[in-house]
């Protein structure tokens, strides 16, 4: 299978020995994202609503990379510490997502990377 990385400035540099994104038979297939600014490489921690937006906008930069938007999204993983904020999380999800409902699931984690309160994948086919 034929494959190819993407990068974009405009989100974080993994954190690990993995790629922002794979390009593979049309779908663009994202690391999971954390809030951690692009500019500074520090986690937004100042609310929780914060968090999440930083994340999906590193998201929506990541899927650019890829000539993708949310509208091309199919599939969402969003993985959290704490349930509670299941509502929080879909009413800016919501927001990014617009009309495109995609298939998804929601798992609480006893932890995330860098001590991020929320972690979001998303698979994208490619326009």
């Amino acid at each position: 299978m034929a494959h190819s990385k993407l990068f974009t400035i405009n989100a974080p540099k993994p954190v690990g020995p993995y790629s922002q994104a794979t390009l593979a038979n049309g779908f663009i297939f994202t690391a999971g994202q954390i809030a951690l600014n692009p500019k500074t490489n520090s986690l937004v921690v100042d609310s929780f609503e914060n968090e999440t937006r930083q994340v999906l906008e590193n998201l929506r930069h990541v899927l650019a990379a890829g000539n993708a938007g949310f509208d091309d999204v199919v599939s969402t993983s969003i993985y959290c510490t704490d349930l509670s904020y299941f509502s929080v999380i879909n009413q800016i999800y919501e927001t990014f997502m617009g009309e495109n409902k995609p298939a998804r699931t929601t798992i609480q984690a006893a932890a995330l990377p860098l001590g991020a309160r929320v972690e979001i994948s998303m698979i994208a086919a490619v326009r």
